[in-house]
Order: structure tokens, then C-alpha cells, then sequence
């Protein structure tokens, strides 16, 4: 069997980065906008779509 090291240390975030806590320049979006544009433009698409057939 394996020896256990006991000054090993349990990892302790491995050096990951912890996005939620930075603050980006941008716009800030709800989800309800984001669908919400997503679907006016899906019916953009559409209307121009047809509109030149």
C-alpha cells in the first residue's frame, strides 16, 4: 500500500478563476430581454424573408 503524505494540503480552488465576481463594461441583460429580442428578430427575419419572394 501506498504511504500517506501528511504534509500534503487538500487542494484548495486549483486556480480557477471565479467569473462571477468580476465586473465587465457592457450592457446588462435580463433573460426575459434576451428571449425577447431573440424572437422580434426571428420575426424580422421572417417578414424580409417573405417580403422579397
Amino acid at each position: 500500500m501506498a504511504k500517506k503524505d501528511k504534509k500534503v494540503l487538500p487542494p484548495s480552488g486549483a486556480g480557477l478563476v471565479r467569473y462571477f465576481e468580476e465586473e465587465t463594461k457592457g450592457p446588462k441583460l435580463t433573460p426575459e430581454q434576451v428571449v425577447i429580442m431573440t424572437v422580434v428578430l426571428a420575426a424580422l427575419c421572417i417578414a424580409l424573408r417573405f417580403s422579397y419572394s
